[in-house]
């Protein structure tokens, strides 16, 4: 009986301490004041597909949609823009037009991801 009332005894002991010994969770860290205001969506960060997916959701041929798409790949255009071998080479044609199309040729060739 003796034993049985010591090993309670430790073990109510030893679960207090442990309980007294937790630190408490750190504050959250601020974000640094550069940081954009924009609320952050839950989830994984988005792929550089689903972002030129989610630019065909806009009306085609609009300057919105074009926007959409260079946010999602700055422009940087090249005084002598070379045929675009692939959607990163897009950004390098000056004329907001052809820069369009060169999206949508890339972007409308993604394959549809299911979001199940």
């Amino acid at each position: 009986m003796k034993k049985l009332l010591a090993l309670i005894v430790v073990l109510y002991a030893t679960a207090a301490l442990a309980q007294q010994d937790d630190e408490p969770p750190p504050a959250p860290q601020k974000p640094p004041a550069h940081a954009k205001s924009k609320a952050q969506p839950k989830g994984p960060p988005k792929s550089l597909a689903e972002k030129l997916l989610a630019c065909l959701d806009i009306d085609d041929e609009s300057k919105e949609r074009l926007d959409c798409y260079d946010a999602v790949i700055q422009p940087k255009p090249k005084p002598k823009a070379s045929p675009a071998n692939g959607v990163m080479d897009c950004r390098y044609v000056k004329e907001e037009d052809e820069r369009l199309k060169c999206f949508n040729g890339f972007a409308e060739k993604i394959p549809k991801f299911s979001s199940r």
